[in-house]
């Protein structure tokens, strides 16, 4: 499957990179808005590439100008300082799975297909979504079901999920959807998302931290912006977009100028090109 970056046109409208200017891809991914930034900053611009994944990282070919690290960007300030990345003009946060995580990685992001239930982006994770489904308690199930993903059956599911690991413990993604179908009424199945969907978001969020990273990278990225330098996040979920958007709307007039006063939405044509953009939203600001 071709890796489509999502809302790439608006990103390099936003992040607006020239040549010979240094920039940030906080989540390189499968690398589709790491290149196009790269062909907009020759000859002597460079991009700082971090994924949390090793197989990403590794599959991504190696450019002069291109600098790859396999870390969290939790960690964003102790890369840069490593790395001596510095005179940086934008900062950009793609929240999205890539296609390689829910097609190639068998690591049970998906679904649709039926995998061990693990969803780390990084194996030196020790938290796993199997650990999570067998071993937590009922009520913290039921707490990260209702708030990472808004689920309304959350306490029904968490219920079914204690109920199926009494008798085999629950290993596979195939597994915990014909739990969450048990629990699911039959008339909020046939929807227009999937009825394991908020589950399996809530998993993944909870397996690899999501939230808290991201509230704990915002600030750093205006110590490493230089000024009028731009961040660029685009998110697909209204928790974080919440974030983002509280971050920004803090900091107005004292550290940023807000660039798009209402989220930029993926236009119907990509919608259909790449579905998986649907819910994407992006926001930018500039560093003042």
């Amino acid at each position: 499957m071709v890796h489509i970056p999502v809302l790439q046109k608006e990103v390099l409208k936003y992040l607006d990179p020239k040549p010979n200017q240094n920039f940030i891809d906080a989540t390189t991914g499968e690398g589709g808005h790491t290149l196009a930034i790269i062909e907009q900053i020759l000859p002597n611009g460079k991009v700082l590439g971090i994924d949390w994944s090793q197989e990403l990282i590794q599959g991504l070919k190696v450019k002069s100008n291109l600098v790859l690290v396999c870390d969290n960007f939790v960690n964003l300030k102790e890369i840069v300082k490593r790395e001596r990345f510095l005179a940086v003009s934008g900062i950009l946060f793609d929240l999205g799975m890539s296609s390689w995580h829910l097609e190639e990685s068998k690591r049970g992001f998906s679904f649709l297909k039926n995998e061990p239930l693990d969803m780390r982006y990084s194996s030196q994770n020790p938290l796993t979504a199997e650990k999570i489904v067998n071993y937590w308690s009922k009520s913290e199930i039921e707490k990260i079901l209702r708030e990472y993903g808004e689920e309304r059956f959350a306490k029904k599911i968490a219920e079914k999920i204690i109920k199926a690991r009494k008798s085999e413990p629950i290993k596979t993604t195939f597994q915990l959807v014909e739990i969450i179908r048990k629990a699911v009424p039959s008339r909020h199945q046939p929807q227009k998302i999937h009825f394991a969907t908020r589950t399996f978001q809530a998993i993944r969020i909870t397996v690899n931290d999501e939230l808290n990273n991201l509230e704990k990278v915002l600030p750093q990225t205006l110590e490493i912006l230089k000024p009028g330098g731009r961040l660029v996040v685009i998110s697909f979920h209204s928790l974080e977009d919440r974030l983002v958007k509280n971050f920004y709307r803090d900091r107005v007039s004292i550290s940023l100028k807000i660039l798009t006063k209402k989220p930029i939405r993926p236009q119907k044509k990509e919608i259909k090109i790449n579905p998986r953009s649907r819910s994407a939203k992006l926001r930018a600001a500039q560093k003042i």
